[in-house]
């Protein structure tokens, strides 16, 4: 069973095991530890060591809190040139949808994860309120 939360969260390694490829991470938000396998790693395995803050989404499976999609938190951000909206146009193009508030929370929240990933959920949660205002005031998103 695979969730569908899309969001990134921060934790460091609390231990993993190169020759069998498991570990678990402590997540900075707190709550329990989360599983992590190797098949997940978008690294190196030998990157992943104790102490090693990564950032990762998690999922719900049959045993519990797995790790997924796991990167180094300390990655360099992509230039903003490189950056794309999410239809894979480039940014500023003339015509665009009106966005809903929920859809438009989730583009910034994720754009904010893959530029600098090691922001905590406060930081997001402060930076998504700005946009959402200024959205607003622009008309990109639905009143």
């Amino acid at each position: 069973m695979r969730g569908v939360s899309g969001v990134r969260h921060v934790g460091k390694v609390v231990r993993f095991d190169e020759v069998r490829g498991y570990g678990f991470i402590a997540p900075d938000i707190g709550g329990d530890d989360v599983f992590l396998h190797v098949n997940d790693l978008e690294v190196e395995k030998r990157k992943v060591k104790p102490g090693v803050q990564v950032s990762f989404e998690i999922e719900e499976g049959n045993r519990g809190k797995f790790a997924t999609e796991v990167r180094l938190a300390d990655a360099p951000a992509k230039p903003h040139s490189d950056i794309e909206d999410d239809d894979g146009g480039a940014i500023g193009d003339d015509y665009f949808d009106v966005l809903t508030p929920d859809e438009f929370l989730h583009i910034v929240t994720e754009k904010l994860l893959r530029i600098t990933p090691a922001l905590n959920a406060q930081q997001i949660l402060e930076v998504r309120s700005g946009f959402e205002q200024l959205a607003r005031k622009q008309g990109w998103i639905d009143a």
